[in-house]
């Protein structure tokens, strides 16, 4: 039976949200060193192919679990009042107690993403399971965005298991059934691929990464086929209105590569939280009104 005091949305809200900081402080984590790791894996690959290239001298990056948070300037080791999400920046000013370098942004900013979006999903869905997966979702695409919005990568350690995780979960179901979430993968999957092949075919150029492909057909596995249109526009439009924002005050041209991945996650999850307060939304405006 599920403890009562759980089903409480002002315990269960606020546990969510304290939740959420401490799971977006190894965010941060996998966001700056899943990229390394993943690279030096494959140089060693492509040097083992290789056959008699020279072998790798460089040190591994620090893994994702066993290596103690670090200082990226000094390399100082922080202690555990040094490493409380988002307390310890404010308190130490944004900068290193040690030698004094700023502390980037990204660590209070993914740790606060993470703690509203995990507070606001907990107030969707109250306690159980939908709750646990949205959580799970809410993670995986916030480590997702960060990464490709610093290296335009979508790694498959993080795609993948989103997708096999809403397909497994359709067999229950949580959201959606196994039909819709099969349905739902293909048609994400295959659309994007579809632009990018029309795209380099009238262009000669790649607009987007296979990364975005798995992503949208992820979001299809947990939301269904229906999702994919609101999740495509809006991912657009957003990416249209803070990419040329972006480009403006960085004074760059339109040929400047600008991550999409981000917005489809941003996209995804809004709807998956929201879709069907949006989707009444837009009937009573744009249908019962006309």
């Amino acid at each position: 039976m599920d403890p009562a005091w759980l089903e409480q949305p002002a315990l269960l809200i606020p546990l969510a949200a304290v939740l959420g900081l401490l799971v977006g402080s190894f965010l941060n984590v996998v966001i700056l060193r899943l990229p390394r790791r993943l690279e030096h894996d494959w140089r060693a690959q492509a040097l083992d192919i290789l056959g008699n290239a020279p072998v790798e001298t460089d040190p591994p990056p620090p893994d994702l679990v066993f290596h103690g948070s670090h200082c990226v300037h000094c390399k100082h080791a922080l202690t555990p009042l040094e490493n409380i999400p988002l307390l310890s920046y404010l308190f130490l000013g944004g900068r290193c107690r040690y030698c004094k370098a700023h502390i980037s942004w990204q660590y209070p900013l993914v740790e606060l993403l993470s703690a509203l979006a995990c507070a606001i999903v907990a107030w969707k869905f109250g306690f159980g399971w939908p709750l646990l997966a949205g959580l799970a979702f809410t993670w995986i695409l916030i480590a997702a965005s960060g990464i490709d919005a610093r290296t335009q990568l979508l790694p498959d350690q993080l795609t993948l298991p989103l997708l096999w995780l809403g397909l497994l979960l359709s067999l229950i179901p949580v959201f959606v059934g196994p039909s819709e979430a099969i349905l739902g993968a293909a048609i994400g999957w295959t659309s994007l691929w579809l632009v990018f092949w029309l795209f380099k075919w009238f262009t000669g150029k790649e607009g987007m990464g296979y990364g975005d492909f798995k992503l949208l057909g992820a979001l299809g596995a947990w939301m269904g086929a229906t999702a994919l249109l609101p999740v495509i526009l809006l991912s657009s439009l957003v990416g249209a209105l803070v990419g040329g924002i972006a480009l403006f005050v960085g004074g760059k041209d339109r040929s400047t590569p600008i991550p999409f991945g981000p917005f489809i996650a941003m996209a995804g999850w809004v709807w998956f939280v929201f879709g069907t307060e949006l989707s009444l939304l837009y009937e009573r405006w744009f249908l019962i009104g006309h």
